[in-house]
């Protein structure tokens, strides 16, 4: 029976315990270039025993960075910074990934801390693009301009080029964000996509973004390092996306050679109730790899090492993707396998061992 200290191997790559880095915004990069911020942030999870640390979304274009601080690997100055990190990630022996990103109708915000609306175009905003003319409304009002066919093969091509500056910056892992209200999510859901083209109306239409991105990026990513995506399970809103919807998308990527479905939910819609509380999205993640045979990452609200060992004991998910427990404290795979009694423990950085 697999457990949460149980090595995965996904392709070429074998994951030291079921533990990852969620991909977390720190909105703190200058024209989407990492810094020391992010080697620190990153490096520390991996020194505190995550097996995949994967990068916070990053743009694959300007237009598409949620704020001026977001990361970005649409120029070949990102890449060397990015090397920088994975090759410390590496170092404490974990695997170094990376999640791509357009945000859509979000894009063109303020950081959370400066408020979290959209940027005027005198502060540096910027026009926001999406399926349909639509705006999320709230708090981000702004009316993005609804993208050409000629527009959304372009962005396939950007996607691309940035999978592979990723894999050349070293990069193991690579997650498409699907979720969460940004881009893709918004081709998915009726919320937000209201075309009357081959991009809109029925499910196979509002799929057929993901499913041409995916190749896109599986063509520039190589077959033999995992291959995922990320996407939002439920809108938690009537008319919305759905769970049933999200199986039979993941059968599709399944046979496009996405290797995991990373199952978050929600963002698309700003009144959306979500019963918010431990282990609430982790359904979705057993539901997805049951009925559509694929492998699954959970997400949100997981925080104590029983409740995620018991995820994967359960046969729920094959990874568990953490974040703010893991801000919290970084060292917390290191903790779990004390609690969990794992023999042989997993060694901590030498430079802290008589810490432990």
């Amino acid at each position: 029976m697999p457990h949460l200290f149980q090595p995965l191997t996904i392709k070429s790559i074998t994951l030291r315990n079921r533990i990852g880095v969620s991909p977390m915004c720190m909105y703190s990069s200058d024209d989407g270039v990492a810094n020391d911020w992010h080697l620190v942030h990153l490096g520390a999870r991996a020194a505190g025993g995550a097996a995949v640390v994967i990068a916070e979304a990053t743009a694959v274009s300007p237009e598409g960075r949620i704020t001026l601080g977001d990361a970005g690997i649409w120029a070949e100055k990102h890449v060397e910074p990015i090397a920088r990190i994975n090759r410390f990630i590496k170092s404490q022996g974990a695997v170094p990934g990376i999640q791509l990103a357009h945000a859509g109708r979000k894009a063109s915000a303020t950081r959370p801390w400066e408020g979290d609306t959209h940027l005027p175009d005198n502060l540096g905003g910027w026009p926001t693009v999406a399926p349909s003319a639509i705006a999320f409304g709230g708090h981000l009002p702004k009316t993005p301009r609804e993208l050409t066919t000629a527009q959304i093969a372009k962005i396939y091509e950007d996607f691309a080029a940035a999978a592979k500056r990723a894999l050349a910056a070293g990069c193991e892992w690579v997650e498409v964000h699907a979720a969460h209200g940004y881009l893709a999510h918004e081709f998915l859901s009726p919320i937000s996509n209201q075309r009357t083209d081959r991009y809109g109306g029925s499910f196979d239409n509002r799929i057929r973004f993901v499913l041409e991105l995916t190749r896109a990026v599986r063509g520039a990513w190589p077959d033999r390092l995992p291959f995922t995506v990320r996407v939002s399970c439920s809108d938690w809103i009537e008319g919305g996306w759905t769970i049933e919807e999200t199986v039979d998308l993941a059968k599709r990527l399944k046979g496009e050679r996405v290797d995991l479905i990373d199952c978050s939910s929600g963002g698309t819609a700003e009144h959306a109730n979500i019963p918010v509380g431990a282990g609430y999205q982790v359904p979705f993640a057993a539901r997805v790899r049951r009925e559509a045979g694929i492998a699954t990452a959970a997400v949100g609200m997981i925080t104590d090492p029983m409740q995620a060992d018991q995820i994967v004991r359960n046969g729920e998910a094959d990874l568990v993707l953490m974040a703010r427990e893991l801000l919290r404290d970084p060292n917390w795979p290191l903790r779990a396998a004390k609690a969990l009694h794992v023999k042989p423990l997993p060694a901590p950085p030498k430079q802290y061992a008589r810490a432990w």
